[in-house]
């Protein structure tokens, strides 16, 4: 798959993109006010959205395309590009008829593989940047579909944006970020560009900066950071909009990892490091092969003596005594939990199969 990185896309972004604006596009002074306040930051792009798709009806839902010749104040005060998030083919054509300068597909669209196709078919042919943001449940095919989907049709200027997932349970974030998702995604596609948005993820400004951090650490290769003059009084999304203001702080006080390709004398001396956690996993590998090899020993016993798979009470001791053991060594305990899981889960299968053969 050719995708071309961020930086060379032609329009003045950096290694590090800082993209902001408001949630929702609300008025023309709104728009300049915000440019306004956002002038002399590191901003490389403007965003505003323009048709909102939201969960249920009777909500604003955006100006819709009037909107977008507002935004031309902003790139006119700013110089930079625009960015719109489009969610079928008229907001696609719309878009492409104001100059917009890069798109946007959102997560409730790219869940959709039919309204994608139908993005792209109007896509085809033209040069236009596109930003896939990740679907709303962790499904990294569908993300990796969609940018697929852009591919085909002839767009090589894809980057994705990262706005974490839905979790009913999840109480800290309005979107769990599941950071292995885009560090997955970027193993899959090597080349391709990964944009943070904190503001989806936190659900509240408080935690913005933090989120950002975490972001930057994981090798994301930007922001895009909800942005408004008065933020409380936002029409959409007013809890995770800062700003101008507090946007430049969180920028300023971001501490930026450099890659290795920049420190080469770095790699050797990592390399004695990895060269002992090869050695350390091959013998983890070794111990869970015997641990394996003892479950089904287990399994045999219990198929010769029609014993369940299942033995709460010793499942129930197991973990709690592991847990405590892990806790002790400086591992968490929910690491605990889901590594006991996962062991749990496969020795449980193995020993099925073992009743299934008797059968």
């Amino acid at each position: 798959m050719e995708i071309v990185d961020i930086k060379d896309w032609g329009i003045g972004l950096s290694e590090h993109v800082l993209i902001a604006g408001p949630c929702s596009a609300e008025s023309p002074d709104q728009i300049e006010s915000i440019a306004k306040g956002l002038r002399g930051s590191n901003i490389e792009m403007f965003r505003a959205g323009v048709w909102k798709p939201r969960t249920r009806p009777g909500s604003f839902e955006g100006i819709g395309s009037e909107a977008l010749g507002w935004l031309e104040k902003a790139r006119e005060i700013l110089n930079v590009p625009l960015t719109v998030e489009v969610a079928n083919t008229a907001h696609a054509e719309a878009a492409l008829k104001a100059g917009i300068d890069v798109l946007w597909i959102g997560a409730r669209t790219t869940v959709n593989p039919f309204s994608v196709q139908e993005i792209c078919e109007a896509l085809r042919g033209t040069d236009i940047p596109v930003m896939v943001k990740n679907p709303i449940n962790p499904d990294l095919q569908l993300w990796l579909g969609a940018i697929e989907r852009l591919n085909k049709v002839g767009i090589n200027k894809v980057a994705a944006i990262h706005r974490g997932f839905s979790d009913p349970y999840e109480k800290r974030y309005r979107n769990k970020p599941e950071w292995s998702m885009p560090i997955h995604l970027k193993r899959m596609l090597p080349g391709i560009s990964v944009i943070c948005d904190p503001s989806h993820i936190a659900g509240t400004r408080e935690i913005i900066a933090s989120v950002s951090q975490r972001a930057i650490n994981f090798g994301l290769d930007g922001l895009m950071i909800e942005t408004h003059h008065d933020p409380d009084n936002a029409w959409s999304d007013a809890k995770q909009q800062v700003t101008p203001e507090t946007l430049q702080i969180i920028y300023e006080n971001l501490n930026f990892r450099e890659t290795l390709d920049k420190h080469p004398e770095a790699i050797s001396e990592l390399d004695e490091f990895r060269q002992k956690i090869d050695l350390v996993d091959t013998q983890i590998i070794e111990l869970l092969s015997d641990r394996f090899q003892m479950i089904k020993q287990i399994g045999e016993y219990k198929r010769e003596h029609n014993l369940a798979v299942y033995q709460p009470n010793r499942w129930h001791d197991v973990m709690e005594s592991r847990i405590n053991s892990g806790v002790k060594k400086n591992m968490t305990e929910k690491f605990m939990k889901s590594f006991l899981f996962a062991v749990h889960e496969e020795s449980v299968k193995m020993q099925e199969a073992q009743l299934k053969e008797k059968v």
